[in-house]
């Protein structure tokens, strides 16, 4: 199924393994609640056990260097929806605190080591540009 729309990871190129998969999950985390019809319905088993929903359409994943990630975020400013982690994100341990990291940096200023991005399909194919699949 092809989907006019399209969700997007890219990730720094020289980040550890843990570091990946960890700024990947808090990276789409608000997409579905930003955007609810990119969530489908809840599952189910065979036991009738119910399950929470999960996107209905593939993630995916990207990597790049710092300069990458970089011109990716310029590219996806005012044309797409975007999440952001910064390398402050390592040392914080709550949500206030993750904002206020944030906050505290100017716009090209920011460390990137991931964004996410949710538009279409052409929008975001253009914003990740340059960024290889990741392995």
């Amino acid at each position: 199924m092809r989907f006019d729309n399209k969700i997007a990871v890219v990730l720094r190129d020289d980040l550890l393994t843990w570091q990946r998969l960890n700024v990947t999950a808090f990276l789409v985390s608000g997409l579905g609640s930003v955007v609810p019809e990119v969530v489908g319905e809840p599952y189910v088993d065979g036991g009738g056990v119910e399950y929470l929903p999960m996107f209905r359409q593939p993630v995916m994943v990207f990597e790049g260097g710092k300069e990458l990630l970089s011109a990716a975020h310029g590219r996806a400013l005012g044309r797409v929806r975007m999440a952001v982690f910064t390398s402050d994100l390592f040392a914080t341990g709550h949500d206030a605190a993750n904002r206020a990291a944030v906050r505290a940096v100017s716009t090209a200023d920011l460390d990137l080591v991931g964004i996410a991005v949710f538009g279409p399909r052409n929008v975001v194919d253009r914003v990740v540009k340059g960024a290889s699949m990741h392995p």
